[in-house]
């Protein structure tokens, strides 16, 4: 590794870099773990309850374990993190990251691994921060200008308010989960004045439909909820 001292992490400098150190320790420890194939000095992997990163302390050996809760693939420096725990043991966080993925419960996990710290993140999931959080900016955001509208409009629903928005390539879409990047999703594009075009992803064409606007709200909740 080259951004922390080489004497506090001998493990990992002598396997080459964290990810082959953690992929060591997770072999050693007979762990089932979702590793990523290229790098190996960062981790971090998408999970059903956001990305998760390990980060080395650089002034004492410690390794930062970090969620994220980001609007897409492709932003993953944005969004919502929480700090949910530190240790000095590389093999500790190898099974306690194995155990997220897996998707062992937030109580289960804080009784095993007695140095994560899961409050913060267990109360702002339960509140629905992050949703709040997200709505607040892209409706307050200039550059969402033009879809401020239509966000106004979904916001207004009981529920389609609730799921995560994201403004991409002029278009809203809402996810239903904030923390899985995998879960069904809509897409919604005012092509003109009274027209929309909506896109929901488990549909089995995913393609494009046009919507009037009387229709949309309608449409929207019908495709939630299946034929």
């Amino acid at each position: 590794m080259n951004t922390t001292p080489t004497d506090l992490y001998p493990d990992v400098t002598a396997a080459g870099g964290l990810v082959p150190a953690m992929k060591a320790a997770a072999e050693l420890r007979g762990c089932d773990i979702d590793l990523p194939r290229w790098g190996t000095d960062a981790f971090s992997c998408q999970t059903a309850r956001g990305y998760t990163s390990v980060c080395p302390a650089t002034d004492e050996r410690r390794f930062h374990i970090r969620v994220h809760v980001t609007p897409s693939p492709v932003e993953a420096g944005s969004g919502f993190s929480w700090d949910i725990g530190s240790t000095n043991d590389l093999g500790a966080v190898v099974e306690a990251v194995a155990a997220w993925q897996e998707g062992m419960s937030l109580d289960d996990l804080s009784t095993r691994f007695t140095f994560l710290e899961l409050a913060e993140f267990a109360e702002a999931v339960e509140s629905g921060a992050p949703t709040a959080l997200q709505w607040e900016d892209l409706l307050s955001c200039d550059a969402y200008r033009e879809q401020r509208g239509l966000l106004r409009r979904l916001h207004a629903d009981e529920v389609l308010g609730n799921m995560f928005p994201v403004v991409s390539h002029r278009a809203v879409r809402l996810r239903v989960d904030p923390l899985d990047l995998t879960s069904p999703h809509l897409h919604v594009h005012e092509a003109e004045e009274g027209r929309y075009l909506v896109q929901y992803g488990g549909w089995p064409d995913d393609g494009w439909r046009e919507v009037p606007s009387g229709e949309l709200v309608a449409c929207l909740r019908a495709a939630l909820t299946g034929p």
